[in-house]
């Protein structure tokens, strides 16, 4: 896999972006980080709940829709530009009747069924765990992680309440997969969006830059790191959650601020995610991937994985 120069609109010299789960985010935390955002003129993804499970079934603490003052919220960022995502519906695992109504819910109130997605560790999730991998590398996963995520996650399957993957090849469009420590994205994942023709139900993927919180945050976003991204002119899709370590009783992590506000001061084109990934595919990318491509990207997050515990 060789990286391909990309021409990014508006003669910027390179794309920065972040996909942001809800695990754990309480509806000051979304306000504070997002108002950040928007007044450094970046423009991101948040990835919401529809639904609210109720306490005897949440696998996940965090803000979901249900709370009138969080969806206001989220509304008004999507106005001003933001994209709002799905972290599948609720923060519990779901059944085909009830995806059925989170995403219905969705376009009720964002106009329109999500664009991209992240899969959570709901037992719907799709081609989660194990199943993200082919042959030999399926079975040193299953070794390595003593088969923790083994049978866990049936989004794909047929048959089992929680199968949706029909739903989501209809109204889906883009679902993250592999997360690296790179942060241009683009380096281990030249093709991105990518269809995998051995996982049909979803259309396109796309993969990640580690900063699931932010520790990770600070590990993969350095001066250095922000110089090689600029250089190569590639595009860093980050995935955190911004419950997670981004605020304190203080108010916004000062480090977290301050590379932001270096960001914001470059020369980058600053769109949400799903903006991004459609103009990759008028560059070119969007096709199927070959399996041996795609073995070897899954080669490389494995080993990441192991070592570093990414996604």
């Amino acid at each position: 896999m060789q990286t391909q120069r990309i021409t990014w609109p508006e003669g910027k010299r390179f794309a920065f972006t972040i996909f942001d789960d809800p695990d754990a985010q309480t509806l000051h935390q979304a306000q504070e980080v997002y108002g950040f955002l928007a007044d450094q003129g970046l423009r991101t993804t948040a990835g919401v709940w529809t639904l609210e499970p109720g306490a005897a079934r949440r696998n996940s603490p965090g803000e979901t829709c249900a709370n009138p003052q969080y969806l206001a919220w989220m509304q008004e960022l999507q106005q001003r530009g933001f994209e709002v995502g799905t972290h599948h519906v609720a923060p519990a695992s779901m059944t085909r009747e009830e995806i059925v109504a989170g995403l219905d819910a969705f376009r009720g109130f964002f106009g329109d069924y999500p664009v991209t997605m992240a899969n959570h560790y709901n037992a719907e999730a799709i081609y989660w765990g194990d199943a993200r991998l082919n042959g030999w590398l399926r079975t040193a996963y299953r070794l390595a992680t003593r088969g923790s995520t083994s049978n866990r996650f049936f989004g794909e399957h047929p048959g089992r309440p929680e199968f949706w993957g029909d739903l989501c090849r209809d109204r889906i469009r883009y679902c993250r997969n592999f997360v690296f420590r790179d942060l241009n994205t683009l380096n281990p994942c030249p093709m991105m969006p990518y269809h995998d023709h051995d996982r049909p139900y979803v259309n396109q993927w796309y993969a990640s830059s580690e900063a699931s919180n932010v520790q990770r945050f600070h590990e993969t976003v350095t001066e250095a790191s922000l110089d090689r991204l600029e250089e190569e002119g590639g595009a860093a899709i980050l995935y955190t959650h911004f419950g997670h370590g981004y605020t304190d009783a203080r108010g916004l992590d000062p480090r977290f601020r301050a590379l932001i506000e270096r960001v914001a001061q470059r020369n980058g084109w600053f769109v949400p995610v799903k903006k991004l990934l459609m103009h990759l595919e008028t560059q070119g990318n969007g096709a199927v991937i070959s399996r041996s491509d795609r073995d070897a990207m899954a080669r490389r997050w494995l080993v990441a994985k192991l070592r570093h515990g990414t996604s």
